[in-house]
């Protein structure tokens, strides 16, 4: 990992930016979430099954509301994400709460030993991997932090749309992991008109890529699904759907935008 050393601070840097200015946002609504309010969807919570007493890691967690609404489930949650201010916020949060949980300042790609073997539940969701170069590494070591018969439970954006310009006007990149997306951010997708521009960079990673690199890890997939809408009205030139979701315009109900899985780890193993 030491060839992407610099793509990894940069990428810190710009989610250190980000992280008050999504604490503060309309976008991740704070005030209602202490008040409550569950930031989980439907397409992951119907993947997780009960965890209620289980001990569930939560990777690339930004500031801690999806780890809060597992821990408000029953879960013993851990979170673990690149940015230390969202680390920090994501800690401030869980005391402004009352919510028991920890949080972990890392690469989801670096093994930490001393979470070896310890989850009923690894559970990471939309806007993680493409921050990540490359698989291999980030399934083994969900394979390592996961209990025997434990579950990975994921959900992403699907790499179709990361293909396109950011205005959904031509296609751009490749579906296929060749090469480093480097752009210059401006806002964000909580803020849009924020005033921050810092640069990004991000890898596209095909459905099979993922597939391969779980099996590769000895990881077996259970289920898997794929979604013509996003739960997050996240991206440009979106509309918005009768069940409350968002397709891309001009291109409803003909482009992938979400996939989900959940898989597993051998009880032997």
């Amino acid at each position: 990992m030491d060839d992407h050393r610099a793509h990894f601070e940069a990428n810190r840097a710009l989610w250190n930016a980000r992280t008050e200015l999504h604490y503060a946002s309309q976008f991740y609504d704070v005030e209602a979430f202490v008040n409550g309010k569950s930031t989980l969807n439907r397409i992951e919570l119907d993947l997780l099954g009960d965890v209620n007493r289980q001990d569930l890691l939560h990777l690339q967690c930004h500031f801690g509301q999806d780890t809060l609404s597992l821990a408000r489930l029953g879960a013993h949650v851990t979170g673990l994400d690149l940015s230390d201010q969202a680390v920090a916020k994501a800690r401030e949060l869980s005391d402004r709460c009352g919510i028991r949980a920890e949080f972990i300042e890392g690469n989801v790609l670096d093994r930490r030993t001393e979470l070896e073997g310890r989850f009923d539940v690894v559970f990471t969701t939309y806007g993680t991997i493409g921050w990540l170069p490359e698989l291999s590494a980030w399934a083994a070591n969900i394979a390592a932090y996961l209990k025997p018969g434990g579950r990975l439970v994921f959900a992403e954006f699907h790499p179709a749309l990361w293909m396109y310009s950011n205005d959904f006007s031509r296609v751009q990149y490749s579906y296929f992991n060749r090469e480093v997306i480097e752009e210059n951010e401006s806002g964000t997708y909580a803020v849009r008109n924020a005033p921050l521009q810092l640069p990004s960079f991000a890898w596209n990673h095909s459905l099979a890529d993922v597939v391969q690199a779980l099996i590769i890890a000895g990881l077996r997939l259970d289920v898997f699904r794929e979604y013509d809408r996003s739960p997050y009205d996240c991206f440009q030139n979106t509309v918005a759907t009768a069940d409350g979701q968002f397709m891309i315009k001009g291109m409803e109900a003909k482009l992938p935008m979400v996939y989900a899985l959940r898989a597993s780890k051998n009880a032997g193993a």
